[in-house]
Parts: C-alpha cells; structure tokens; sequence
C-alpha cells in the first residue's frame, strides 16, 4: 500500500495516465490501479520502469523505492499459518500489521488483539467446532501472535469500545471468562497505547446498530483509512471516503456514548464480581 501510494502521487505529479503508465509496464491500466492500491504484488522490474517513466533519476531515491518493492513481496510472519488462514484474512494481517491506529467496536466477544489464550481457544472452537485440537490450537497461536503488535518498540495505538454483553457472556464458562476479565484489568492499567471503553446496557440503542467494525489508519498520510468488517465467510474492506467518513462519525459517537475510559477498571471489577469472584 505504502509503495502504491508513492507510484501513484509520481504519476500524478508527471501527469501521466493510469493506460500510459500500463503500457509501459506491458500490462494494463487496472493493473496499474491495483498495484496502487496496493492489492497485487510488484515486480521489481515494473517498479523500475516506472519509475523511469515518472522521472525519477535520484540513485538514492530509486534505490529505496526499489528495496520497498522486495520487501512488499516478502511473505509477513503469518504466511506459516497459511493452512488455517483464508486469503480474505491475510489481507488484513497485512493492515494490521502496518496500523498506527486501530479503532474497533464489537458486540459478541472480546476482540482478538486483548484474548487470553483459554478465551481465544473457546472462540475458536466456536466457529471451526469440527476442527482437530491440532488446528485448533494453530488458530489459537496465530491470534496470540497478533497481539505483539501492541508491545512491539513501534507499538500500534488500540482503542477499543467493546459491549457490555460480550464481557458478561461467558465464553469457554466461568472460569475462563473471569480470567479474560482479569486480563483486561491488567492491560488497561498497564499498556497505555491501549483505550478500553464499556458500552452499557442501559445505553440502549446506540450508533453502531449494523454491528462490529474496525478502522485501521496508517503511518503514512498518503495511505486512506480502512474499515474491516468480518463475515462468515468473507470480509469487507471499505476505503471510500464517504464510507470511511460514516464509520468514523459511528465510532467517534460510540466512544460519546460508552463509559470513559476512566472508568473501565471500575466496570470490569463489576463484572467480575458478578461472575463470582
């Protein structure tokens, strides 16, 4: 995405069309519009031709365009777990990965990033409840490797607003559930990158009535927003402006609308008294 966005802004600036800039490449102008979105892989030589097309003659500059290009194409850390990924997932491995901020709301579990490894095993089951324990426990293994995204030394900003059911439903019974709220206890006050907010019941209705969805911003300024929104079998990836603009406003009235976060610990202590502890 990010050398995408870098071949895109040199096109414009030379004034060259998406066609001229296919023909050059000997392909086609929506290769060009995949490549700078970021949806298909680069060929080092296209990239340098590319470049030459747009002008760009500084050593020093092809040089880190051309390293940028090699290291698109090198499989992420997940690329092992291949076997129990689908390609929709992997994609937003990749977002994920590359995130600075990442906003979600969910109503029906704790998100991935913040599980613990029960809680995790128990959502797992849930949905690939025909699975071996092997497999299981690759899935279990690849969402725990998700989360060294937020203790990493260039650590994602996560904000979470989550529904008060998802945090009473005991997911993988008591027991499990009461250590999944004493995990959130622990990362509320001790990751500050990470903002833990609680949507009560007596709320009501609220603004994300069409159910949960994450927002992932990037590092780069060039790169638009994402909205990811996970179905069964599928997902959907919004970057529409206007999509991304009505996500935004729902999220930013969530987090309106949810306890602050000043008071999550107390919420959470609630809860877990309530689970019988």
């Amino acid at each position: 995405m990010l050398l995408g966005a870098h071949l895109r802004r040199l096109r414009e600036a030379q004034g060259v069309t998406r066609e001229d800039a296919g023909w050059e490449i000997r392909s086609s102008e929506s290769k060009i519009s995949r490549m700078e979105l970021g949806r298909v892989g680069f060929k080092e030589r296209d990239v340098a031709d590319l470049l030459t097309l747009y002008g760009v003659d500084d050593t020093e500059e092809r040089t880190r365009l051309l390293a940028l290009a090699r290291d698109a194409n090198n499989p992420g850390w997940w690329h092992r777990f291949g076997d129990v990924l689908p390609n929709w997932f992997q994609s937003y491995l990749g977002l994920e990965a590359a995130a600075a901020l990442i906003r979600t709301y969910e109503v029906q579990f704790v998100p991935g990033l913040l599980q613990t490894r029960e809680y995790a095993r128990s959502v797992v089951r849930l949905g690939h409840s025909r699975a071996k324990e092997d497999e299981i426990e690759r899935r279990v293994e690849l969402r725990l490797q998700r989360q060294q995204i937020l203790t990493r030394p260039d650590a994602a900003r996560l904000w979470v607003v989550v529904d008060e059911a998802a945090l009473r439903r005991p997911i993988g019974g008591l027991a499990v559930m009461r250590g999944q709220i004493e995990a959130l206890l622990e990362i509320n006050s001790s990751l500050p990158n990470v903002r833990l907010q609680v949507i009560p019941f007596n709320a009501g209705g609220h603004a994300a009535a069409g159910g949960a969805f994450t927002i992932l911003r990037f590092p780069d300024e060039d790169l638009p927003d994402v909205v990811y929104i996970e179905q069964l079998t599928s997902a959907l990836y919004l970057d529409k402006r206007d999509d991304v603009d009505l996500y935004a406003e729902a999220m930013e009235r969530l987090c309106v609308e949810a306890r602050p976060p000043t008071e999550t610990s107390k919420v959470l202590v609630d809860i877990r008294k309530d689970l019988g502890t």
